[in-house]
């Protein structure tokens, strides 16, 4: 097994390598070229993108949670049994909504509709997060999120990189090898002539 891997590999590195090989022709070694080229971006680029996407999303997260430094966690009181299941647009909801009243830090009351539990009994209370103003917000955003968040962005940016080389690298070939193709055609005859003798 092994042998057959390094087999295939100095395959591919003698395909590639630069030499005075007469039988490598132009597009061959442009080939090779442009692949090296890939190479040293992929290794140069791919880093650079990723810890810049991962740092672009650490901001974005950082601003996200300084935003979010003021809400605070409260209890809202349901004013109405919770429905069994929530629909939307006729889907069913993970988070069927109730009436529900709870006092913002400023000491003032609000009423609206809250995420309960199913069957939940009116006068029951549900954990809800809110503004200064009482208005209430989504769960917060944990350190966990964020760096979920840098992670992925981090490995979006170098998968892009990656993409980005091969499909530079696969047009590169494609035009090579319609040069390769032109090129043959042009030494066919004249190879044809020599083989058989003719003029």
């Amino acid at each position: 097994m092994k042998t057959a891997r390094w087999q295939t590999a100095r395959g591919i590195i003698r395909r590639f390598r630069p030499d005075r090989n007469p039988l490598r022709r132009t597009a061959d070694r442009i080939e090779a070229a442009i692949l090296a080229g890939l190479v040293l971006v992929l290794l140069a680029a791919g880093p650079l993108a990723g810890h810049a996407a991962a740092g672009m999303a650490a901001a974005s997260g950082a601003r996200t949670t300084h935003a979010q430094a003021s809400w605070r966690q409260t209890s809202a009181v349901l004013l109405q049994d919770a429905p069994t299941q929530a629909y939307v647009m006729g889907q069913a909801s993970s988070a069927p909504l109730a009436l529900a009243r709870w006092t913002a830090p400023d000491g003032t009351r609000h009423e609206g509709k809250v995420p309960a539990p199913a069957h939940a009994l009116a006068g029951r209370t549900v954990p809800v997060w809110t503004n200064r103003s009482g208005t209430l917000e989504a769960v917060p955003v944990q350190r966990a999120d964020v760096v979920l968040w840098e992670v992925l962005a981090a490995g979006a940016a170098v998968t892009g990189v990656i993409v980005a080389s091969a499909i530079v690298f696969f047009l590169a070939r494609i035009l090579l090898d319609r040069r390769r193709l032109a090129a043959w055609d042009a030494a066919w005859p004249v190879a044809h002539r020599r083989w058989s003798g003719r003029p």
